[in-house]
């Protein structure tokens, strides 16, 4: 009904395993950076509302234009230098899990490879023996084409010999002189 057989291998079976454990450790560092690369963003969110609402109630409370001012200058610059490190903790980030992902690729890649190759080494003898067996009954096939009388028990040579041990074509040449009216024996020339 399949075409694939039922069975899972052993080979195919320890593949898939270290397949599966590879992903895993790969999704597992993913999440890993994400959830760093999260944690990170909403501590940004939550220092520049900080210094948006200190800035805020300085100008609120600033009795004169000069005093607003000089409040909104003040947490200018401890705001952009906020954000130079939030690109630095990005960068940062994005390092550790560059390094994070090739320390996990370098951990499974021999332990995959290993078992690709047993896998590939099983199926490549597995067909040449589904080959094998498919060309022998191609030739059985081909060979019971080839003479339909032959039967693998002998049986056609003996049903051409016929009764007596005479050939079947020797039976009917026999049959046909006899209608004619001729000796059995000879054959008209």
């Amino acid at each position: 009904m399949y075409p694939f057989p039922q069975s899972v291998t052993p080979a195919v079976r320890s593949h898939m395993d270290a397949q599966a454990a590879f992903v895993n450790e790969m999704s597992k560092s993913l999440f890993r950076s994400f959830q760093h690369m999260c944690n990170l963003n909403i501590q940004l969110a939550q220092t520049l509302l900080e210094e948006t609402t200190l800035a805020s109630q300085q100008v609120l409370s600033a009795d004169r234009q000069t005093e607003m001012i000089s409040a909104a200058a003040s947490r200018a610059q401890p705001t952009s230098e906020k954000l130079r490190a939030y690109q630095q903790h990005i960068a940062r980030l994005a390092a550790e899990a560059q390094v994070e992902l090739a320390r996990v690729t370098e951990q499974h890649v021999q332990n995959t490879t290993r078992t690709a190759r047993t896998l590939v080494d099983e199926v490549a003898r597995s067909t040449a023996e589904e080959t094998e067996r498919g060309i022998r009954s191609q030739q059985e096939a081909l060979r019971g084409m080839a003479d339909p009388f032959v039967r693998p028990n002998g049986e056609a040579q003996r049903m051409a010999e016929g009764r007596g041990g005479a050939p079947a074509t020797q039976q009917a040449a026999q049959a046909q002189a006899g209608k004619e009216g001729r000796p059995t024996g000879s054959t008209a020339h």
